[in-house]
């Protein structure tokens, strides 16, 4: 069994104790912390497993290179503070945009009425930085007004990111198969950064406001 444990990292969870064979990180994200490498990893706890991979990177060259290591470990020192910061902003967001007037479905396993929200507790060190929901106005106009959320595709850095899933990251799917993985085309999601909470709700609000 694998398991892409990106979003989590090992602040959060630690798919290895909990009987996975195989944990998979994009340290272009949180590792790396700083939207600055794009890289991976495998992590494994059986040695005959490590070597079969082992051999099977020597015969693919999928190596990073020095100064892209560098970077990750660079991030990997600050993850558990980055994390701390970006995990209690994200639960004071997604607990703000439930009672906001003009969001509609917020998705965040922190939430008492998300589906997995008392799986994620008990197997997880907390509920992570990403937020997604559903504005009740104006996609456009909702990410046109962001000013302190940057407009892209990946999650995980120091800087907090708007995505339009439907547009950016699902784009290559039908809407038809974006509604059968539950993802709504107006869907929104928010990587959570380092910036003051106070900064990033009222720039969210702003936005909100100009797209009803």
């Amino acid at each position: 069994m694998a398991v892409d444990n990106t979003f989590a990292t090992p602040c959060l969870q630690r798919p290895l104790e909990l009987g996975c064979d195989i944990v998979m990180h994009s340290t272009t994200k949180y590792l790396g912390g700083h939207c600055d490498v794009i890289g991976g990893l495998n992590v494994v706890a059986n040695e005959e497993l490590a070597a079969r991979l082992l051999s099977l990177r020597s015969a693919t060259g999928g190596v990073a290179g020095p100064f892209d290591a560098y970077l990750v470990l660079r991030g990997v020192k600050t993850l558990a503070l980055r994390m701390e910061r970006q995990v209690a902003s994200a639960a004071a967001i997604a607990a703000w945009l439930e009672q906001h007037p003009g969001a509609g479905a917020v998705h965040y396993p922190g939430l008492e009425s998300h589906a997995g929200h008392d799986l994620a507790g008990r197997q997880m060190d907390g509920f992570g930085a990403v937020v997604s929901f559903v504005p009740d106005g104006d996609v456009a106009a909702f990410m046109n007004r962001l000013g302190v959320f940057s407009i892209a595709e990946s999650l995980g850095g120091v800087e907090s990111l708007a995505g339009h899933p439907a547009t950016m990251s699902h784009s290559n799917l039908t809407a038809a198969q974006r509604s059968a993985i539950g993802i709504d085309d107006k869907l929104i999601r928010l990587s959570v950064g380092i910036e003051d909470i106070d900064d990033l709700m009222a720039d969210l609000d702003q936005a909100l406001a100009a797209g009803r």
